[in-house]
């Protein structure tokens, strides 16, 4: 589900009674109340909620995180529900700790251990290539007066193409970004490093392990610049169109009329789930999806006739890059879509193959708002199972 959607659920009951709960934090207080540690998640929510909780004391964590979350008790269920009063990145609207009942508490247990992350992959041409198209784009806004020339706050995506781009806006001419997103990566600590980014409000870090390292051994250093806070406020759709964020995610791929798949390969194998990305692209100031135009080594098409599967619906898509180029979809039709997104996303051995299908489903298609020829819409998909590759 979209991860702004679980906290809810949750507290409505549909995920069932939860009797366990184990949490990480970094320290406990002598009041009982504890110091979260560097992610936050649904946390407050599993504490509340939890007939019995397991705490996991990892003292790896650097103890100057204490000061740095921001724990809001101020949401609730219809009819009960008020506006959250954040209306800027930097607003601080709650606690620095979590609250729990002592009586609650099964065990604690003592760690030292870092988290379990992957590296991020260098740049390389495509990922370059992509940012460069982006950055473009926000400077062309920029001066059009549609954005203001610190941007508006950043969203990103996990993933080494998303990274990629944050690292991008390093040489960038903007200055005095500030970032509402949901995790918080290599790039976006390099931006903090730089002084291009002046705050990152987030849920946890997803970082490498060098760079996860790194930030905990001067963690003082970022006092002031990085905010924790939970998943239901990080993610939350009201705040995320109040602060008009720009969001910036990855995509498995994308059909020519611009619906997004970012979850399933090949309509049925799960890659990942869909995390956030819903929550922000939906509610974006800008939409934006980024990824290379084909995958292993060119035999996927990351633009294809008719997505697999559909996580984003093109309604909630505003602007594709691949190292092609970019497409701006923003007040097109479907048709007008189509002819953008295969002229400047789709790789050239695929770009005539889209420009062939979509002719003939102009001309032999059930109806003309966004067509399709149903008994190919899906084959490349189906070659690539049978053969290895969506080539004809």
């Amino acid at each position: 589900m979209h991860l702004s959607q679980v906290a809810p659920v949750a507290w409505q009951g549909f995920l069932g009674p939860l009797e366990t709960a184990v949490v990480e934090v970094s320290g406990i207080r002598e009041d009982g109340s504890l110091i979260p540690s560097s992610s936050i998640g649904n946390n407050k929510t599993w504490l509340d909620r939890a007939d019995r909780i397991i705490l996991e004391v990892n003292s790896w964590q650097n103890a100057a995180l204490e000061g740095m979350h921001d724990i809001y008790y101020g949401t609730a269920l219809p009819p009960a529900r008020v506006p959250i009063p954040l209306t800027r990145p930097t607003d601080l609207i709650g606690e620095t700790v979590f609250r729990v009942d002592p009586s609650k508490i099964a065990a604690i247990v003592e760690t030292d251990s870092p988290d379990r992350n992957l590296p991020f992959a260098a740049p390389d041409a495509s990922a370059t290539a992509i940012a460069g198209h982006l950055i473009e784009f926000l400077q062309h806004e920029v001066k059009l007066g549609r954005l203001p020339a610190h941007l508006l706050p950043l969203q990103s995506g996990v993933g080494n193409v998303a990274n990629a781009v944050l690292a991008g806006l390093a040489d960038s001419p903007f200055e005095n970004l500030t970032a509402y997103t949901e995790v918080l990566q290599d790039g976006m600590l390099d931006l903090l490093d730089s002084g291009k980014l002046t705050v990152a409000s987030a849920t946890a870090f997803s970082l490498s392990p060098e760079a996860a390292a790194d930030l905990n051994s001067r963690m003082e250093q970022f006092r002031g610049k990085i905010i924790l806070r939970p998943q239901e406020i990080s993610n939350h759709p009201e705040i995320i169109r109040r602060l008009g964020c720009i969001a910036m995610n990855g995509l498995i791929e994308a059909d020519i009329y611009g619906n997004v798949n970012s979850t399933h390969v090949m309509g049925s194998r799960i890659q990942n789930g869909i995390g956030g990305s819903g929550d922000f692209a939906r509610n974006a100031y800008i939409s934006c999806f980024v990824t290379p135009s084909t995958a292993k080594g060119g035999k996927i098409s990351a633009i294809v006739p008719m997505a697999s599967h559909v996580d984003h619906i093109t309604q909630d898509v505003q602007v594709i890059v691949t190292e092609q180029g970019l497409a701006d979809l923003r007040g097109l039709s479907p048709k007008q879509r189509a002819q953008v997104i295969i002229a400047n996303c789709a790789h050239p051995d695929y770009r005539d193959a889209l420009k062939d299908y979509y002719a003939r489903a102009l001309k032999g298609s059930y109806g003309l708002q966004s067509p399709h020829l149903l008994t190919e819409a899906l084959s490349w998909h189906q070659r690539f199972i049978e053969t290895g590759s969506m080539k004809a």
